[in-house]
């Protein structure tokens, strides 16, 4: 029954994904249909800022949330920590620890930095485009963003099913 729930929660999980792959692709064409029209309103100078924004989005945002979920898996570990653990066990889980919430504050930081360059890029864009199109800038950066939110959480829960399932097979006789 466990086995059979798990399998389903899988394939619920594996759908799921595929329709976020969907939209990410949607997204991806609307933002290309985005950068033609920023490409020819705009000066070249202003338009390599724009493309630099957009790249380094996926780049902070991704870096941050995989920053995160590591950390997070170590801290997970630390918390099974107990008597029996050894020394150098506990030693290399503080170890990165340390390292990952140095690494993760110094993507907060480029974060803030990417914010800032966002609005630098809004402001730009500002000059060029239509209400609509500014509207649809802004809804693109967001959908960009929460894609890569949704798609690198899905990816850790089917992860963590996978792992729980052949967990449990592995435990049956």
């Amino acid at each position: 029954e466990l086995i059979s729930s798990l399998r389903s929660k899988l394939r619920a999980l594996w759908e799921e994904r595929e329709l976020v792959l969907s939209e990410a692709r949607a997204c991806v064409g609307r933002g290309q249909e985005l950068e033609a029209v920023v490409r020819e309103l705009c000066k070249p100078n202003e338009f390599e800022r724009y493309l630099m924004f957009i790249g380094d989005l996926e780049k902070v945002v991704s870096l941050l949330l995989c920053l995160s979920s590591r950390l997070a898996r170590v801290q997970n570990a630390m918390r099974r920590i107990d008597g029996n653990t050894d020394a150098e066990e506990k030693r290399s889980l503080n170890a990165r620890h340390g390292l990952l919430s140095r690494q993760r504050e110094d993507a907060k930081d480029l974060k803030e930095n990417l914010d800032r360059r966002e609005r630098v890029v809004s402001g730009i864009l500002t000059k060029y485009l239509s209400e609509q199109q500014l509207q649809d800038y802004r809804r693109f950066v967001q959908d960009k963003t929460s894609l890569l939110i949704e798609q690198k959480d899905l990816e850790e829960q089917i992860k963590f099913f996978e792992e729980q399932l052949e967990n449990v097979e592995k435990s049956i006789p």
